[in-house]
């Protein structure tokens, strides 16, 4: 039996939720920091790799979701790699330099990228970031900053590029290191904005606080994954702060969770102005590193289907009612029972506030840790004053991640709610977000289911014979270690005009552990019993290698550790079978009539626990036991850094 003292504690507690916790919204004290916007990070690395592969509409209608203003999330900023000829977590994307004195600004997809965001919204920032560089720029070393001239000079051509051959204007560009900053001027570029270090808080702020010069050419000081939080001395710069690449989180609600907790709690805890997700769009194959940890899935080209994911519609909370410019409040912060709140106004009458109560466990993100916290339901009252005061109606806009009866609710637009004696109220359930607004274009878009999911075709071939290809890559490969480039062979009068090329000869500077090999993969991970087949050459006289593979189980940033099936013809008058890209664990070898600068045709047979090879339609080795992996991807590749052609490449059950 309840206790006369447990019963008042009931209906204090009842009294409380009654009359609810009150909020001041004011612009009279002043306001905050500018804001600079929400944005999704393409690359790093090769992210969108599968997207370009879409057919129409199936694309449009993606890319709408994504950057169509008042659509879909709305994106306000697009970060890109800057390709490095590297692997930088999911693959490699090209660089526009390949060699010393190569210059090409057609390779890759991000180039179309950004001018499709463009397109939609002219308004949307660009940046760009190196995650890697080719192996000319760091002379032969790991490290591209030994000769920095080499190294801007590098990065300055990609900014140049994207104006002179598409009509790109880049905004921002990242910079790992201090000595970068203040050369830009000499090329003109004064307009191009440093982000530094587009990494860590230190030790960049150290080198701001101790040296004028960069102090003046440093615009904004970014971190990866910073957990909404900053160190005490990053105030001291007075620059702005953003969080340049965060998020990097399954996209199921609890990442919709994450998405909304971070993007306010950002700027209520750390004073960042703008939050970048990594990714963009999963648009790779999901079992590689960090599978679905993008804003919406696209990684089904060959069955045109993609999934709209929470995250996007929790974007559309804050994109669709802000702008870049507008002024944060400087009455923001968290809520009394859990969650947060953020007050933005374009100073001419127009306020926002969006608010998220997003319990613990349902948005913890990949990283970093997250403490633990409490959130209960409550009932908040905002009263609004200064030049808010005579505002008498509001747009009402909820999402509610519901994790019981697994029925969630994204961006949906309610009844306007009146402003009262200058206040409202709203009762806020745990696990929801609230967009509360003066601005009425919002709106949710949609178009047509697009078609179900299928696996990737039993059968599939490709004979590389396209003049004029729109993107660099061919469809559906996903190069790991080296570049794969559809080239014109004029040299060769016969059937192999138009083929595949591997083109990366000097092992790339990264921060990943590309392999020794080259690698680019394809088709669907639960393939076991596969037939590979690819006509290949090799331009190596001297150790040159080339491959086909089956059941290949690995990729990203594990690529040195990958296993599957590979079978080998050199230069030198060799093959070899083995289970692993590194080519140490040999399951046959023997000779083989081969050389350089001849095509051959390689058939890899994998059925159960066996493997069988041909060469040009003849057995070279059979019965090879082959115990583990059971499944994996098709691929092609190389023994080394070197150049090698492939050809009429097919897989079939």
């Amino acid at each position: 039996m309840p206790t006369v003292f447990s019963a008042l504690a009931c209906f204090a507690v009842f009294c409380h939720i009654c009359s609810g916790d009150n909020y001041i919204l004011d612009d009279t004290i002043g306001l905050g920091r500018a804001f600079d916007g929400i944005g999704g990070l393409s690359g790093g690395g090769a992210t969108s790799r599968l997207l370009v592969n879409y057919d129409e509409p199936y694309r449009s209608q993606i890319l709408d979701y994504l950057f169509k203003p008042n659509f879909g999330a709305s994106l306000q900023i697009l970060k890109v790699e800057i390709g490095g000829d590297a692997q930088s977590t999911d693959g490699t994307e090209p660089s526009h330099m390949h060699y010393e004195n190569d210059e090409n600004y057609f390779r890759g997809y991000e180039w179309w990228l950004m001018g499709e965001a463009k397109r939609r919204n002219p308004n949307i920032t660009l940046i760009g970031l190196p995650w890697a560089f080719p192996g000319w720029v760091g002379h032969g070393e790991n490290w591209p900053f030994h000769f920095p001239d080499i190294t801007v000079s590098y990065v300055v051509s990609w900014i140049i590029g994207a104006k002179q051959y598409h009509e790109l204007d880049i905004d921002y560009v990242g910079v790992f290191i201090t000595s970068f900053s203040s050369s830009y001027n000499y090329y003109g570029l004064e307009r191009v904005r440093i982000i530094a270090s587009d990494n860590l808080w230190e030790p960049i702020t150290s080198f701001v606080l101790l040296d004028q010069e960069l102090q003046e050419a440093v615009d904004v000081l970014g971190a990866h994954y910073p957990g909404t939080t900053i160190l005490p001395e990053v105030l001291k710069t007075g620059k702005t702060l953003w969080s340049s690449e965060d998020y990097s989180t399954f996209n199921n609600d609890v990442g919709g969770g994450c998405w909304a907790r971070i993007i306010n709690q950002n700027y209520v805890n750390g004073s960042m102005t703008a939050t970048i997700a990594w990714n963009l769009v999963s648009s790779y194959y999901q079992e590689l590193p960090f599978g679905r940890d993008g804003l919406m899935t696209a990684q089904e080209p060959w069955s045109g289907n993609y999934v709209v994911e929470s995250p996007i519609w929790i974007t559309a909370h804050t994109t669709q009612f802000t702008q870049p410019g507008w002024r944060y409040l400087q009455t923001v912060g968290h809520l009394n029972h859990g969650g947060s709140y953020v007050a933005l106004t374009d100073q001419k009458g127009n306020l926002t506030v969006v608010i998220e109560t997003m319990s613990h466990d349902h948005s913890v993100c990949i990283r970093p840790p997250l403490l633990p916290y409490n959130v209960t339901f409550q009932r908040a009252t905002f009263s609004l004053k200064g030049s808010f005061a005579l505002i008498n109606k509001l747009q009402v806009w909820n999402s509610k991640l519901d994790f019981k009866t697994k029925k969630p609710v994204f961006f949906q637009k309610q009844n306007p709610i009146k402003v009262s004696n200058g206040s409202f109220t709203l009762d806020l359930n745990v696990d929801e977000v609230y967009t509360v607004t003066t601005v009425t274009t919002g709106q949710k878009g949609s178009y047509p289911e697009p078609p179900p999911s299928a696996p990737f075709p039993k059968a599939y071939k490709d004979d590389f014979n396209v003049q004029t290809p729109s993107f660099s890559e061919a469809p559906n490969f996903a190069d790991q270690t080296g570049v794969f480039e559809y080239f014109m062979n004029l040299t060769d009068p016969g059937p192999h005009v138009y083929t595949l090329q591997q083109v990366v000869t000097q092992r790339p500077v990264t921060w990943v552990a590309d392999a020794d090999q080259t690698i680019s993969i394809i088709g669907d991970y639960n393939w076991q019993d596969v037939n590979v087949s690819c006509d290949v050459y090799m331009e190596n006289e001297k150790g040159g290698g080339v491959f086909v593979a089956a059941r290949v189980d690995k990729g990203g940033g594990s690529v040195r550790s990958t296993k599957g099936i590979f079978f080998w013809i050199f230069a030198d008058g060799t093959y070899k079978v083995t289970s692993d890209l590194s080519g140490e664990s040999i399951l046959a070898e023997g000779l083989s009539p081969t050389r350089a600068h001849i095509w051959y045709t390689l058939s890899l047979s994998v059925k159960g626990n066996y493997a069988s090879g041909e060469l040009n339609g003849h057995a070279l080795w059979t019965n090879v036991v082959v115990l583990k992996p059971k499944n994996g991807w098709a691929g092609i590749g190389t023994s080394a850094f070197e150049l090698a052609q492939f050809d009429n490449f097919s897989v079939h059950p």
